[in-house]
């Protein structure tokens, strides 16, 4: 009796904040919390974002798909922590009777501030419980918007995120191979980031010599999979 994970890829520089924890409790669904965007406000304050994908397919549940795609706006801050995770778990099936279990969670989190304090969590967890030629896959993408001046995400960069996002919903219930999966996933985050950049190419600048940081987005990714070969 015994489980299997496999070791994570595409940790990368762009996830060096990105921090490995023990599993959730199992049967949490999800969590967020956070500022919404109309209350982002001018005024510093502290703020956490935390959103949390879980899925589990098994003999009596073959194939079991999650995924999220939130946006959090916190305004200005003086220290925020932003937690991400996706967890995925296949348990009890066999080859000729295999499972499906894909846990995707993309969050977007803008702040601003000169000086901020952040605390940056993401997680993926794919784990394969006596589950011969399953297919699991969890994939946690933490996008983190970081301006010296309020900004908010206008009409338009809205407006495209909610089109990926709809791709991300069609994708995720596919059934293409948990590889491919991985592959198309991961353009669906390159475009998001290419959003991201567009917003913050007309975020406003800090004030000369005030020592204020230009704005910018850092991608943090895991991916941890089982392809069912």
């Amino acid at each position: 009796m015994s489980s299997h994970r496999k070791p994570r890829s595409g940790a990368g520089p762009l996830a060096r904040r990105a921090v490995r924890a023990g599993l959730f409790a199992a049967g949490m669904a999800g969590a967020a919390a956070a500022v919404p965007a109309q209350a982002a406000t001018a005024m510093p304050h502290s703020a956490v974002a935390s959103d949390h994908v879980f899925s589990h397919a098994d003999h009596h549940d073959h194939t079991e798909v999650r995924d999220s795609f939130t946006v959090r706006q916190l305004g200005t801050v003086d220290a925020a922590t932003a937690r991400n995770q996706a967890q995925a778990v296949s348990a009890g099936c066999s080859a000729d009777d295999h499972c499906r279990s894909v846990a995707l969670s993309f969050q977007i989190v803008t702040m601003a501030g000169d000086s901020t304090h952040l605390n940056a969590i993401n997680l993926s967890d794919a784990v394969n419980k006596e589950c011969t030629g399953c297919q699991t896959l969890a994939g946690a993408y933490q996008f983190v918007v970081s301006t010296p001046k309020p900004f908010l995400l206008g009409k338009d960069a809205s407006h495209r995120l909610d089109g990926i996002h709809r791709r991300l919903d069609a994708l995720s219930r596919s059934r293409l191979p948990a590889a491919d999966l991985r592959t198309r996933v991961d353009a669906l985050a390159a475009e998001v980031t290419g959003v991201l950049d567009d917003a913050v190419a007309h975020a406003p600048a800090a004030a000369p010599r005030s020592g204020g940081g230009r704005p910018g987005v850092t991608l943090h990714r895991r991916l941890d999979g089982w392809p069912g070969r």
